[in-house]
């Protein structure tokens, strides 16, 4: 909400200078601007679908929705925001127009640059509560929410750019030449298409599906297991169905000469454990089997039973 009452003001602003100057980079700055207030209504909707309850359908419910709301958003970002500014650029570059009235192109660009640093600012202090001791390369690679890393990203690329469109009116008024005007237009829109390829590649990983964190599964690990009637963890898999909700598919090592009723309440009370270690473990499938030693030295599917699924890793 921060972003996009900040991208809306500055869209309004931004096309406001560029009736005054014609600078291509005002222009290219508030399509900018227009496409990033689009992509945060998009995140608000995939927000909002993905709190849909569960259904035949769709008995996992609607979560993975956020990921698709944030792969259109790089999307957008790609197409309005950055091919329109390196056509705009490229364009100016063929063709330098004279900058009238830059004082109106610099006064906006201040402006900008003071609401972007806000929402910029808000960003931060939201991430730095999800992030952890993680670095934010490792935050925007790893996070399960897309909003976050999104408007982050968007946010840095907006101040960059900002301060190339600076430049390049800043040296458009100073050498008279039009042509610096259309390099600054040029590099807002490489920059903006890195930006949106990052977003796609991140949240394609995500669409796609992705497991728990490292730190997750070994939890969940240590919660399957209380040394009585669940004795190990023979394989594991887990996975993301939404930015707030895991399932976790398990083997579990049990005691052979375990009663079913025995084997039945020791699962009841290993969810329970899992779900207390890691509360968006919502979806748990647990299958009891008795774990041969034998075969696990032989490379074998480590189960006694036959027909099981063969080792692999722990949900990554």
């Amino acid at each position: 909400m921060a972003a996009l009452s900040a991208n809306l003001a500055i869209a309004a602003a931004k096309f406001t200078a560029f009736g005054f100057t014609g600078s291509s980079s005002m222009l290219a700055e508030g399509v900018h601007s227009v496409a990033d207030s689009g992509n945060q209504v998009l995140l608000l909707i995939g927000g909002k679908r993905a709190r849909r309850a569960a259904d035949e359908e769709h008995p996992f419910g609607y979560g993975r929705e956020r990921y698709v709301y944030g792969f259109l958003v790089a999307i957008v970002l790609f197409s309005v925001g950055g091919l329109f500014a390196v056509y705009e650029g490229w364009h100016k570059i063929t063709h330098p127009e004279k900058l009238d009235a830059w004082g109106w192109a610099v006064g906006v660009l201040l402006f900008a640059i003071v609401m972007e640093g806000w929402s910029f600012r808000t960003a931060v202090q939201e991430s730095v509560k999800a992030k952890g001791s993680r670095s934010w390369t490792q935050f925007i690679r790893t996070a399960k929410a897309p909003e976050l890393p999104v408007v982050l990203l968007e946010d840095t690329g907006a101040l960059i750019g900002l301060v190339l469109a600076l430049f390049g009116v800043s040296l458009t008024v100073i050498t008279g030449d039009g042509v610096w005007d259309g390099v600054g237009t040029l590099c807002i829109g490489v920059l903006l298409v890195l930006i949106a390829v990052v977003l796609a590649l991140e949240t394609k990983s995500l669409l796609l599906g992705e497991s728990a964190d490292r730190d997750s599964v070994a939890r969940i690990r240590t919660a399957l297991v209380d040394g009585e009637t669940v004795t190990g963890v023979i394989h594991m898999r887990t996975l993301h169905l939404g930015p707030e909700e895991l399932l976790v598919a398990a083997k579990i090592a049990v005691n052979a000469e375990d009663s079913a009723a025995r084997v039945a309440r020791a699962i009841d009370a290993a969810e329970e454990r899992v779900r207390h270690a890691v509360p968006i473990a919502r979806a748990i499938y647990l299958e009891p089997d008795v774990y041969s030693a034998e075969k696990a030295a032989a490379g074998e599917d480590p189960a006694a039973t036959p027909g099981g699924p063969g080792p692999g890793a722990d949900g990554h």
